[in-house]
């Protein structure tokens, strides 16, 4: 390498501004959010008992940015799964991968639900609240191991389902995903291409070019980020403020607790079995863990969910390609193991019913094997509803705890994404695969603020 190409590369690394950093500017704009959130709240609604402006502006903010991730979601998971399936052929024990893989996700969700179940009956959440009986309704939708069985059977190509509402003003109609469908047409696609060979080299490259495309708009999407967060914090204050949280104090701390637990006490000591360092996992993860909790989406935070795996953290991209994006539609600790753990005891203690050791395995298989119902129905409170019919437990004590979802569904996801990384990680070191000088260095993490990668030495 030349002197002035060396010169380049150094001025390439040099450190920005911090008033410049990615990282900086989601926690201004979280304070923002906070603040502008308190104001709106104390304004009230105006003369005609409608939100206020300001309350208006921050959710048409905050709906505008998740709009903006929901609608890259289905092309960005198809593409990723594809591609991911295609560069597992370049890996020498590929099979071996996939299965320690899966068998981590299980291994950590197993510790995430046993955390859950001790909270749940060391703090009693359900017989220390302030929420009244008659707040308890059943959700309009709720999950089964039927409905979990047929989402896996695509309806179309595209996983589209179409739904029409008839109200006075007419009828309505409207176009949802399920990620769970696209999953497995994914999932065949990729497997048929492999089996097809040279005749699906052509498609293969068009779908890695793709890709990269859907990831470099998505990366538009996540500079935003900033604003967003203004938008969805701000509105999450306004309208939900403290009151919810004070009614369901013990529970909302025992979730948080829970997530605590997993984030910063089994992660690093899962870490430092490995003979990898917690502090360096955080300092290269952080980014993506910041963006899960203030977007509450692990498929939208799946492109630097990918990019801190393989820049970061040193896991190969072929492998990266492949456990990261299956991750993010089937790995959730926090949405899958603690939440509906600590909910279902929560809401037998509120109704009184006692739960027997039948009762707490079968929260233990639901939160393991079914956490890809997550993926495929409509996040944490349908594997909420799937759980608590399994265990025979009244749906109504859905009801008592949608005031304050949204609220603990930040954190939820941030350790959702969390596990989503650290899986790829431990299979890589385990397998002799991982660059430790990468992992080591942690000096990448300012990539993240263009979306170009720190050029190589």
């Amino acid at each position: 390498m030349s002197p002035t190409s060396v010169s380049a590369a150094r001025v390439a690394r040099a450190p920005k501004p911090f008033y410049r950093s990615f990282g900086f500017q989601v926690l201004a704009a979280m304070v923002i959010g906070l603040v502008l959130g308190y104001i709106a709240r104390q304004m009230g609604p105006d003369a005609a008992g409608n939100p206020n402006w300001l309350v208006q502006t921050l959710a048409t903010i905050g709906s505008t940015f998740v709009s903006l991730l929901r609608a890259l979601v289905p092309v960005l998971v198809f593409t990723a799964i594809v591609a991911s399936i295609a560069n597992l052929r370049e890996l020498n024990n590929a099979a071996k991968l996939v299965w320690q893989t899966l068998l981590w996700f299980a291994i950590t969700a197993l510790i995430a639900v046993a955390i859950g179940i001790a909270l749940g009956l060391i703090i009693q959440p359900g017989l220390n609240t302030a929420v009244l009986a008659d707040a308890a309704k059943a959700p309009a939708s709720s999950g089964s191991w039927l409905d979990f069985l047929k989402g896996l059977i695509p309806s179309n190509i595209l996983g589209l389902q179409a739904s029409t509402r008839v109200t006075d003003s007419g009828a309505t109609t409207s176009l949802n995903f399920n990620v769970l469908q696209i999953l497995v047409v994914s999932i065949a696609v990729g497997i048929a291409a492999l089996k097809v060979g040279a005749a699906a080299d052509t498609f293969l490259a068009f779908n890695r070019s793709f890709l990269k495309i859907v990831h470099k708009i998505l990366w538009w999407v996540i500079r935003l980020t900033p604003i967003g967060t203004i938008g969805l914090l701000g509105n999450a204050v306004a309208v939900y403020g403290w009151d919810a949280l004070a009614q369901l104090g013990w529970y909302s701390a025992a979730i948080y607790i829970g997530l605590a637990l997993v984030l910063f006490v089994v992660y690093p000591v899962l870490l430092q079995s490995h003979g990898l360092n917690p502090i360096r996992y955080f300092q290269s993860a952080w980014p993506a863990i910041q963006l899960a909790f203030v977007s509450r989406s692990s498929i939208g935070t799946l492109p630097v969910t990918e990019r801190i795996t393989e820049q970061n953290l040193g896991v190969p991209r072929e492998y990266a390609a492949f456990a990261v994006p299956l991750g993010a539609t089937t790995k959730m600790d926090g949405c899958a193991a603690i939440y509906p753990a600590i909910s279902a005891i929560f809401v037998a203690q509120f109704f009184g019913i006692q739960l027997g050791i039948q009762e707490y395995l079968l929260i233990v298989f639901v939160s393991v094997i079914g956490s890809a119902a997550t993926a495929g129905l409509t996040g944490a409170t349908v594997m909420l509803t799937l759980t608590l019919s399994t265990l025979g437990l009244p749906l109504e004590g859905v009801g008592l705890l949608l005031a304050v979802d949204p609220i603990l569904d930040m954190g939820r996801t941030a350790v959702n994404v969390a596990g989503q990384a650290l899986v790829p990680t431990i299979v890589a070191k385990r397998q002799g695969i991982l660059d430790q000088a990468v992992y080591d260095r942690g000096e990448s993490i300012e990539a993240l603020d263009t979306g170009e990668a720190v050029p190589a030495e």
